[in-house]
């Protein structure tokens, strides 16, 4: 079986992807071993000594000021996670809770939050059994960290939660196996609930990981969709008979974004040997074209550069230290922070929602012009028979709907904050609500891209036998493989599903990168 060597500081979102897809086995590296033990060490030394300590020896936010007994410790860090267990609302996806794990596992493996090493085992040992814990969505404010989710997260780890055992996690069934107590799944896996002690829980809920587990999700998938976004406006260019003078890369160069460059070039790479270009090349009477086509590099471009910075943002994330207080087994100290603050989360997952919902935004466009008979010079709702057939008509409806719902969910949910645990914690980053609207936001994205490529494809049928160039020829067969062309009205919905399979699934992607390389 594949191994991932976690050590806090070498994850990336590479690693992750690998991850999910290969369901891979989890592996402490020795020198993180080593580090956990040291700091380890350190907390029992403090408690020994009765040291004032944040969480450990004291009552948590605004019970700071409460002096925690000895006797009393164990009980402390245990009703810490009953309490703080408070979430509501539809259960997280099971593989965004699956990454939750895998980056808690990896901060503790930093060595600076004063875990038993086998508390944090167990952790591991969830992961590799797809032993996975079923956590509410909602609840979280983004600072301490994501607290309810991760003490969901950490009541199955004491066996008073809820978990689904699920090995392939990317299966569409995954989100409807059984859920069941922890405590006699972990029984039947031989593992034995944790039993907390002095930091442990504080160390396993306090932490930004449910937000950057969607931010990671959304960076891995945000990177392909980007691609796929350009493959679907080459398609439409070659049914709305576009000119390519727009993309030529001198004009690009004078404005050198590495994004419009590379869309530019992805453009010109998959029409390249276009009959249908070719065709109306001498008697193009357009000087140029609408800018959902004319300004693909610049609109497409932008959104890659926007997530190529939230995802540099996101990998720092994932290697960093963020539950409060940290200790320093070395210098023999502990530092009360706020490195579980969600801000340098929040701002990019807001940032990336508005780049996502822009890609959506400019798609819609150029599905509104392939069925519109007086852009397109196109049968209208690109259907022979229109009055008797409908076509694609009500296909743009839905993109624009799911544009419009796009354009409410990209409200910044980081601009606002609302005061906790009585005024001691006077400024939250709502990361959480960012990460889920713009999980959202996404698979809209998706969705309307899958529409494009659907209603392009419907539109090079009236260009035949004309056939399309390098790349979009790859990616008008891979839909013709899965949806056949649209005669007469049929079912439209079970058409659409195809089409946004070939897009989540990345099937799309993968094809035309057999034949060029996308950037």
């Amino acid at each position: 079986m594949k191994k991932l060597i976690i050590d806090g500081n070498s994850l990336t979102l590479e690693k992750i992807d690998f991850f999910l897809k290969e369901n891979s086995t989890v592996v402490l590296s020795k020198e993180s071993k080593a580090n956990v033990i040291k700091a380890r060490k350190q907390i029992e030394k403090w408690v020994e000594s009765d040291e004032v300590i944040y969480g450990v020896t004291t009552g948590f936010g605004e019970f700071a000021n409460v002096k925690i007994s000895k006797e009393h410790i164990e009980e402390l860090q245990v009703n810490l996670i009953r309490s703080h267990a408070a979430g509501v609302g539809e259960p997280l996806p099971p593989h965004i809770v699956k990454i939750m794990m895998l980056l808690r596992a990896n901060a503790l493996a930093k060595g600076f939050s004063g875990i038993r090493l086998s508390t944090l085992q167990l952790l591991i040992d969830m992961m590799n059994n797809n032993i996975i814990p079923v956590i509410p969505s909602q609840g979280s404010v983004g600072s301490s960290g994501d607290l309810a989710p991760l003490s969901h997260l950490v009541l199955a780890m004491i066996g008073e939660g809820k978990v689904q055992i699920i090995p392939d996690i990317n299966s569409p069934e995954a989100a409807d196996a059984k859920v069941q107590g922890a405590k006699s799944v972990l029984k039947k896996f031989g593992l034995t609930p944790a039993k907390l002690t002095a930091k442990e829980g504080l160390s396993l809920n306090n932490g930004t990981q449910m937000m950057t587990a969607f931010a990671s999700y959304v960076c891995i998938k945000s990177r392909e969709l980007a691609k796929i976004s350009d493959i679907a406006a080459a398609l439409s260019h070659e049914a709305l008979r576009g000119t390519d003078k727009a993309y030529d890369l001198r004009l690009h160069k004078l404005r050198p974004y590495k994004g419009q460059i590379n869309t530019a070039q992805n453009m010109l790479n998959m029409i390249k040997g276009s009959e249908i270009r070719k065709s109306h090349l001498k008697n193009d009477n357009r000087v140029q074209d609408s800018y959902s086509l004319r300004c693909v590099p610049q609109i497409h471009g932008a959104s890659k550069d926007a997530v190529n910075f939230i995802c540099s943002q996101v990998e720092i994330e994932l290697n960093s230290a963020n539950d409060n207080p940290l200790i320093f087994p070395d210098d023999g100290d502990h530092l009360e922070g706020g490195n579980f603050h969600g801000q340098p989360v929040a701002l990019p997952l807001d940032f990336m929602k508005i780049a996502l919902a822009e890609l959506a935004n400019v798609s819609e466009r150029r599905t509104e012009r392939l069925v519109n008979g007086s852009l397109s010079m196109l049968p209208r709702f690109l259907t022979e028979k229109g009055g008797l057939n409908s076509g694609l008509m009500i296909a743009q409806y839905t993109a624009a709907a799911l544009v419009s719902e796009n354009k409410t969910l990209a409200h910044p949910a980081s601009v606002d904050s609302i005061p906790t645990s009585a005024n001691q914690e006077d400024h939250n980053s709502m990361g959480s609500i960012a990460a889920r609207h713009c999980y959202q936001i996404l698979k809209n994205a998706q969705k309307v891209i899958a529409i494009e490529l659907l209603t392009a494809a419907q539109g090079a049928e009236f260009l035949k036998p004309l056939k399309c160039g390098k790349g979009t020829s790859v990616a008008y067969s891979i839909i013709r493989k899965k949806i056949k062309p649209i005669k007469r009205d049929r079912i439209l919905y079970t058409q659409l599903d195809k089409a946004i399979e070939l897009v989540e699934s990345g099937e799309i992607l993968r094809e035309v990168e057999k034949e060029i390389t996308l950037k």
